[in-house]
């Protein structure tokens, strides 16, 4: 059989398509828009609020709803007393029939991006660099600003790193500041996964590499920089800290990342929006390769649009996780199945009296104590050695960026063992190639069958990989319910289907078409060099796995064709427009 399955932990090099290496001609403000939608700055007024003070690009688009959504979400919540200087990021639906920019352009590098780091389809991350300090000089006694990146990039480590860099400057030297930062943005190379990244910024040189689809997982390619010009290197553009975020409750991180892989509704609970949206952006990530397919908001507030579809009580709690700070929740989110109350992360020196699951009537307030409210029964056996292989790291003081590393990789293992088996069950549905044949369509995938994917768990389970016991059965047939599996399945198909049509189109090269077309009419041939040209086309643009030479040789084919046909008939096929 044709094997197309990426099983997790398997990686296929890259496909070798026809592309110029050079990039496309890019217009003023283009390579600024394949990084960021716009910057805004969001300030208090006490007539009026939150407000957007600043739009730059100055022609950006935001609509009202999508400015009313920044305002509110650029700010914590009261309760939290950020002062000083704080950074979190929010995540916030486009508005119906809003345009984001440079869509087409951008669909070329979401191609070789790992599926956790694929542009966002109707949502946008704001990274915010929020300040309050004391200032006698304004009527309410405080400065309040927010400098807010906004972007379709999920790269949420970069982001924060970018905004420490500009942010701490523009508060001092205001617009012209922007303005020139911006500037140096537009002169970055666009954000292409697989190279090495150098990105000038206010005098500051970054440098980078955003990880690819084909990349090992559980491995990052390490940036050097022996250039003496390069003040930062980056490690990563995406990943948080999943030790420092997980700590407070860490007893229960297998537990968490059940009820993140079947989409269950989550609420973590937490003082402010830094610890809210690192812990929901650790459990998003806590599945990975695995993408998480059901919405979720690093920071939510009783502002947002989907506040009241989101806390209704008249239907089940709906398959999203949602970062609060305010005490409000506590009270209309109580019926929700599974909430997380992190306590504030920075005393969290000390084990905290975690290690029961607490029951939900116990949670009243905000002030409750940290830890997992939850009535629900885990599927598989806790895993102790990850627990005290943690512990041991916390007694004897090991660098949190060690912890962090043995924690990703248990998550990784434990997906890899749950995902592998089903992706050598979806491979065994690909056709036979010799099956494919030029001159018919491309033969169709078989449907998955959810009983014969069960019975292959006898021989070929996660047992092969994993050595934790408990109802493996039971978890595949609730994950095969959840939005996580149909997302995973519709991509792996959209794959399949796309290598299907690649063999199709190179069995088609193969053949002697000259030679075919001479049993032809002139109308079946004038048919088959339009098939021919609406074939190359939808190859092109859907840029599919062919061999290298695959495209040109076609194009080779069609032209040939062309050439045997009467003049008139030539001049009419030669037009771009005619397929």
């Amino acid at each position: 059989r044709l094997h197309l399955g990426r099983a997790a932990g398997i990686t296929m090099g890259p496909p070798a398509l026809e592309e110029p290496e050079q990039e496309p001609l890019l217009l003023p403000w283009d390579r600024f828009s394949s990084w960021l939608h716009c910057i805004c700055v969001v300030g208090f007024d006490l007539e009026l609020g939150q407000a957007v003070e600043v739009i730059y690009p100055h022609h950006s688009r935001l609509t009202e709803k999508e400015k009313t959504s920044i305002c509110y979400l650029s700010f914590p919540d009261s309760n939290s007393g950020c002062l000083g200087d704080t950074q979190f990021c929010f995540r916030f639906r486009q508005a119906a029939g809003s345009k984001s920019s440079l869509g087409c352009f951008l669909d070329h590098f979401d191609r070789d991006a790992p599926v956790c780091l694929k542009r966002d389809q109707g949502y946008y991350y704001g990274y915010v660099y929020f300040r309050q300090v004391r200032d006698k000089t304004l009527k309410r006694g405080y400065f309040q600003k927010s400098l807010v990146l906004i972007s379709k990039l999920p790269y949420v480590t970069f982001f924060h790193s970018l905004l420490k860099l500009i942010a701490p400057e523009y508060f001092e030297k205001q617009e012209p500041f922007l303005e020139a930062a911006c500037n140096d943005i537009d002169r970055w190379p666009t954000p292409c996964p697989g190279k090495i990244l150098t990105l000038p910024i206010m005098g500051v040189v970054m440098k980078l590499r955003i990880p690819t689809c084909y990349d090992k997982p559980g491995t990052s390619q390490l940036v050097q920089s022996s250039d003496s010009l390069v003040s930062i290197v980056l490690p990563t553009v995406h990943e948080v800290d999943l030790f420092r975020c997980f700590h407070p409750v860490f007893f229960h991180i297998q537990m968490l990342w059940e009820l993140v892989l079947l989409s269950e509704a989550l609420v973590v609970m937490a003082p402010s929006p830094a610890e809210s949206s690192d812990t929901v952006l650790a459990l998003v990530s806590c599945i990975s390769p695995l993408r998480y397919c059901s919405d979720f908001r690093p920071y939510f507030t009783i502002h947002d649009s989907e506040f009241k579809e989101y806390t209704t009580r008249t239907q089940a709690p709906p398959s999203v996780i949602l970062g609060v700070t305010n005490p409000f929740f506590a009270k209309t989110l109580q019926h929700w199945p599974h909430i997380i109350r992190i306590g504030d992360m920075k005393q969290a020196g000390e084990m905290a009296k975690q290690m029961k699951v607490k029951k939900l009537k116990n949670l009243k307030t905000l002030d409750s104590k940290p830890g997992v409210y939850t009535a629900y029964k885990p599927f598989l056996n806790k895993d102790e050695d990850i627990i005290k292989q943690l512990q041991k790291g916390v007694q004897q003081k090991r660098p949190s960026a060690a912890q962090n590393a043995i924690l990703r990789r248990y998550f990784l293992e434990l997906t890899q063992s749950f995902i592998i088996p089903l992706e050598r069950y979806v491979a065994s549905l690909m056709p036979l190639q010799k099956s494919i044949s030029p001159w018919k369509s491309p033969p169709q995938l078989r449907p998955f069958n959810q009983e014969e994917f069960m019975k292959t768990l006898e021989k070929a389970g996660p047992q092969l990989t994993s050595r934790l016991k408990g109802d493996w059965i039971g978890l595949y047939r609730q994950f095969l319910r959840s939005p996580n599996f149909d997302g995973w399945f519709r991509n792996r198909r959209k794959e399949m289907m796309q290598k299907l049509e690649a063999l199709h189109l190179e069995a088609l090269c193969e053949e002697d078409l000259q030679l075919r077309i001479q049993k032809h009419t002139e109308v079946e041939t004038v048919d088959l060099v339009l098939k021919l040209k609406e074939k190359l086309t939808q190859a092109e643009k859907d840029q599919l796995p062919v061999k290298p030479g695959t495209l040109p040789k076609l194009q080779a084919h069609i032209e040939s064709i062309i050439l045997t046909l009467p003049e008139d008939l030539q001049g009419i096929l030669h037009k771009p427009d005619c397929a």
